[in-house]
């Protein structure tokens, strides 16, 4: 997806811009500040960290406008009876006792990722990716969405299998041990113009190996083969 173009339009519009960068983060390098973006949003647990904790980061100017959206302790500097003024940045924004432990452990997946190396990772997956698709299009009635290489591409790929229903495919492979994501992947109005009920969908990460991409391919087949009746 070319996003810095896209934020240069918007921004030529007055338009601000959210990326949603949770399935960026974790797998590239990413320059904000090259993007130019005016907020940047990525979870933790997508990348090796605990669930219920994020990061965003915004550009300053713009956070220093915003009034803050939860109340409670540690997000007000002066309480009045009929004003209040806040707390600076971050702190305005951090309302209550927050995430300790979730803090704590998705400093530690950062650590972790920065001691491996992002672009160790990225390799990776790219090599894990340009494998399972070659895998996959040597099976018969396998859809592939997206650009039949890596190029242009991140360590995801998304499918489906003739007019099997992917949430039949997507439990059959979970017999077999292997985990995948099937449904719209909260994008219902791109499954509408690909004329799909919905999608399989492999992700691939710093731990998966080719092992795991051939048990992948034998399970898709099993599973069509379970269907076809053969």
């Amino acid at each position: 997806t070319p996003v810095a173009e896209l934020i240069r339009i918007a921004h030529a519009n007055g338009i601000p811009v959210l990326v949603d960068a949770a399935q960026s983060v974790p797998h590239m390098k990413v320059n904000v500040q090259e993007l130019d973006a005016d907020f940047v949003a990525f979870s933790g647990h997508k990348m090796l960290g605990p669930t219920g904790i994020g990061i965003l980061y915004g550009k300053e100017s713009l956070l220093n406008t915003m009034d803050p959206f939860i109340g409670g302790g540690s997000m007000i500097r002066v309480v009045e009876l009929h004003e209040s003024s806040w707390a600076g940045l971050p702190e305005k924004f951090e309302g209550g006792t927050p995430n300790i432990a979730g803090a704590i452990g998705l400093g530690a997946a950062v650590d972790y990722i920065n001691q491996i190396g992002i672009s160790n990772i990225t390799a990776h997956e790219m090599s894990l990716t340009d494998y399972a698709l070659q895998q996959l299009q040597d099976l018969d009635s396998v859809r592939i969405f997206g650009p039949p290489d890596t190029a242009n591409r991140g360590g995801v790929i998304s499918f489906a299998v003739g007019e099997i229903h992917p949430h039949d495919i997507g439990t059959l492979l979970d017999t077999d041990g292997v985990a995948v994501r099937a449904g719209h992947h909260c994008a219902q109005p791109l499954m509408r113009k690909l004329g799909v009920p919905a999608t399989v969908r492999a992700s691939f990460y710093l731990y998966n190996t080719t092992d795991e991409i051939d048990q992948l391919v034998a399970s898709i087949s099993r599973a069509k083969d379970f269907f076809d009746g053969a």
